[in-house]
């Protein structure tokens, strides 16, 4: 004979655990960190890294092809723009390589601020899951779209100077340093923009007007030197600045920027990685369950 379970039993028995659980349950807040979970982490920062690429280029003719041309066709059309105007670039000798010295790292920071940013959202299927945490996110977009614009910058440089016979001499330690400055600028800004968009939706339109012309004030299409005296005053708290005069310093042996402070740019970048690192953390299930 079959016994029989009391209903106050029934009542105070658990419930089986759902297949999706709820956002705000243990599993969602991702495997803890630990030492032997290396290998773990790195397999999902790769398979993140994949998905990302098959994702963006992988459905359209040309692939890759097209995050090359379209860098390339910006700068020859500033250059051919600013050749009518004038008859030599603000150094050198290269309307192009003026550009592109500026234009790379430049690109290389918006770039991976835009995919930061956007790296929860992007990734929010997959963080259902708890072997995939928010960091793994934040990493993966930030590896992917750092080497992407690197290799992008090596070819566009390297044509550059092969087809404009400019005969710089190449100084490779400013060069790795701003291009390395300007990927954790925008790593460490993209993580507060992901958090404050998160929280506050109004701010990717506040901070998509406030940072409209940054291209000019970073020093891309006009030299610091050549700024009046109250823009330089104002201007040389921008962090990008510095970066663009140290990575020029690396293409033109006489040009001497006094102005470039690497370590205040080592500051501002730290400063910012350690608020977006502690604002994403505390709030990442608002940002991806609200």
């Amino acid at each position: 004979m079959q016994a029989q379970i009391p209903p106050s039993a029934l009542a105070e028995a658990p419930l089986p655990a759902s297949p999706l659980a709820s956002p705000l349950e243990p599993a969602f807040l991702g495997r803890p960190f630990s030492r032997g979970d290396t290998a773990s982490t790195l397999r999902t920062i790769v398979a993140l890294m994949l998905r990302e690429m098959t994702t963006r280029y992988g459905r359209s003719p040309g692939g890759y092809i097209w995050a090359v041309l379209e860098p390339l066709g910006a700068l020859l059309v500033l250059s051919m723009g600013f050749a009518l105007v004038m008859r030599n670039p603000p150094i050198g000798t290269s309307f192009l390589l003026y550009f592109a010295t500026g234009n790379m790292p430049f690109t290389l920071y918006s770039r991976v601020d835009n995919a930061v940013s956007r790296s929860l959202g992007f990734s929010k299927p997959l963080l259902m899951y708890p072997s995939v945490r928010w960091i793994d996110a934040v990493l993966a977009r930030f590896l992917l779209n750092s080497i992407t614009s690197m290799i992008i910058s090596f070819i566009l440089l390297t044509g550059t100077i092969v087809m404009t016979e400019t005969r710089t001499v190449l100084e490779l330690g400013p060069i790795l340093t701003a291009m390395t400055m300007a990927a954790l600028l925008g790593m460490a800004t993209g993580l507060v923009n992901c958090a404050l968009t998160g929280l506050f939706p109004v701010w990717d339109m506040f901070w998509g007007m406030a940072t409209r012309p940054l291209y000019i004030a970073s020093g891309v299409l006009v030299m610091y030197e050549s700024l009046p005296r109250v823009a330089q005053d104002v201007l040389w708290w921008n962090p990008l600045l510095h970066i663009v005069g140290e990575m020029r310093t690396g293409f033109y042996p006489t040009y001497n920027a006094d102005y470039v402070s690497m370590s205040y740019v080592l500051l501002v970048t730290l400063a910012l990685l350690a608020l977006g690192l502690l604002l994403v953390r505390r709030h990442h299930l608002t940002i991806l369950y609200d």
